[in-house]
């Protein structure tokens, strides 16, 4: 039929359902991606990269923080970390800096770090399991009284 995805047949010889759309895109993006396992990246930070946290407050409150993150929201990302662009932050000054996103379980970050890898930073990635898997990892998180508001333009 037009438009619909084909069955895949698995290793165990049984069709599985077509994969969604999302799925495809998903897998895209994470192609370009090296990944990091939580303990990968709290390691990347000690060498100079940067976490950016773009869960939405209420996640942040359930979860926790993790020290030094810079949070951002998702919809202003690329505007923030573009060093071309007038509303990015002040750590945004080169195209070589390592940015590391998070989200709550890895799979919006994916798409982040391929959307900014679209715009020239090469060293963008994720975090494999986003910060559910930083929590089982046992690494540190943060609970502050006000969760931490996402940065603006030159903050």
């Amino acid at each position: 039929m037009s438009g619909e995805s084909p069955s895949a047949l698995t290793t165990t010889g049984v069709y599985s359902a077509p994969a969604a759309e999302v799925d495809r895109f998903l897998a895209q993006a994470r192609a370009e991606l090296r990944r990091l396992w939580p303990v990968e990246a709290w390691a990347a930070v000690g060498r100079g990269a940067k976490i950016v946290d773009t869960r939405p407050e209420h996640q942040r409150r359930a979860a926790g923080e993790i020290p030094g993150a810079i949070v951002i929201e998702r919809n202003h990302l690329e505007w923030r970390l573009d060093p071309t662009c007038d509303s990015r932050i002040p750590e945004a000054d080169s195209r070589h800096i390592q940015w590391i996103v998070i989200c709550a379980e890895g799979y919006s970050s994916s798409l982040a770090a391929a959307a900014l890898r679209e715009l020239g930073l090469d060293n963008a990635t994720d975090v494999i399991g986003g910060v559910d898997a930083w929590v089982a990892a046992g690494l540190p998180t943060i609970h502050p009284s006000q969760p931490t508001a996402p940065r603006g333009p030159g903050e």
